[in-house]
């Protein structure tokens, strides 16, 4: 799968914008419910949960195991510890409003 680099990605910023115009309040208050958003996705993340949004996605955490990997400077071969990542996984609505379907 290819991944779309486009010259002017939509930053934060731009999409607090985008919700104070279309839901009619302040700038401050988009920015402030943002935040809140953001901050209750890690939060739950980091407690190990799952934050499912129908139709959007859902927002989870996954184990990395430990590998073997190389050093790109000096071609040092190097154990790379196991983690646990953040992961997104899109749901039907998003898909298909991307898609354009």
């Amino acid at each position: 799968m290819g991944v779309c680099h486009e010259e002017n990605p939509m930053n934060k910023t731009d999409l607090i914008a985008r919700i104070a115009e279309e839901t009619g309040r302040t700038k401050t208050d988009s920015e402030s419910f943002l935040n809140s958003l953001i901050g209750q996705v890690t939060q739950a993340l980091a407690a190990g949960e799952s934050v499912v949004l129908p139709g959007f996605g859902t927002f989870e955490v996954r184990a990395r195991a430990a590998r073997t990997g190389r050093n790109p400077q000096t071609g040092a071969t190097i154990e790379i510890a196991a983690a646990k990542v953040p992961a997104f996984k899109p749901g039907a609505g998003l898909k298909k409003g991307v898609s354009g379907g």
